[in-house]
């Protein structure tokens, strides 16, 4: 039993959690229109944590996804505005997001910084960077094409007046690109060997170095493409748009790492997490509560995944 409490707690905290909500506002709570709803208001954060996941799988962290994801933001709306075309902007911001990602790997990797200290300080950075260059002001308006603000409107029809949104499509790729990375590549099996013991995989021929440095690239780059999907969400760039998701992030991640038995970081393990934050927010958004409780109960829920996880081995 404590076993099983220790693989499906967080789960079944997430049932939980989506019987309170279907008890209290049963109107609209347990609607396609809303599960559609929520889907879309996670993606960003999803693509973040799925990516993150890959960079977790080693046993490290990025702190720097939320500015990356405002700096990407801001540069595809500057390249918008001095008239680049669509694809020229996406490309731009993307391309920001991977250099980025890689210059964390490298400081990490190559230079020896901890990682908790590299990218807290290329966190500072990238933010700097992102009010630097827009002046600390808000891109909007005429400046963003009706082409890339609306794809975030546009959706596959499902059926009548309901539609699979395009940011849920969107992350839904990026969960099936990093599954398959991470659990069916000789990439994903190194990165977890990695996690596992870095010395011992050096030891075993695995190019740890390179392999860092990568995978922080990939983190940068999931970054930059969540910067993109809220840009179009909101048609606006501000400096501070991805200032939630890099602690967000983290918190999803971990509380799928309490599903797995080896305390390891998988991909669809993370979506339980994502999907976790995103139903808390929806329901206490809908239940006209303080979104601050929403903290408290992720902080509880997390130590409450972390202490069922813990059990579970103390007595398995």
């Amino acid at each position: 039993m404590l076993s099983a409490l220790k693989t499906y707690g967080t789960l079944i905290g997430f049932l939980l959690v989506v019987a309170f909500f279907a008890i209290e506002i049963p109107d609209t709570f347990m609607t396609a229109k809303n599960w559609l709803n929520i889907s879309q208001q996670v993606s960003m954060l999803a693509v973040v944590a799925f990516t993150m996941t890959i960079v977790m799988a080693m046993g490290d962290f990025d702190l720097s996804v939320g500015s990356m994801a405002s700096l990407a933001g801001i540069v595809a709306a500057l390249a918008f505005r001095d008239g680049q075309a669509v694809w020229m902007g996406v490309m731009l911001a993307l391309v920001v997001g991977l250099l980025g990602g890689l210059l964390n790997g490298a400081l990490i990797a190559y230079v020896g910084i901890l990682p908790f200290v590299a990218t807290l300080g290329t966190l500072t950075v990238y933010s700097g960077l992102a009010f630097l260059v827009s002046g600390g002001k808000t891109i909007f308006g005429r400046d963003i094409p009706q082409v890339f603000s609306g794809f975030a409107r546009a959706g596959l029809p499902l059926s009548g007046t309901v539609s699979l949104p395009a940011l849920t499509i969107l992350a839904a790729l990026v969960l099936a690109a990093v599954w398959f990375t991470l659990e069916q590549t000789a990439f994903g099996r190194r990165l977890y060997a990695i996690g596992g013991n870095k010395e011992a995989a050096r030891l075993a021929g695995i190019r740890v170095k390179r392999l860092r440095f990568l995978a922080f690239g990939l983190s940068g780059l999931g970054a930059a493409t969540a910067g993109l999907m809220y840009a179009s969400r909101v048609a606006s760039a501000n400096p501070t748009q991805g200032s939630g998701l890099m602690l967000d992030a983290i918190a999803a991640v971990f509380l799928g790492m309490t599903m797995s038995e080896e305390g390891e970081p998988h991909v669809l393990a993370t979506l339980v997490g994502v999907m976790i934050l995103g139903v808390l927010g929806n329901g206490l958004t809908q239940m006209s509560i303080d979104s601050y409780v929403r903290e408290v109960l992720i902080g509880t829920i997390i130590v409450l995944a972390v202490a069922s996880s813990s059990l579970g081995k103390a007595r398995g």
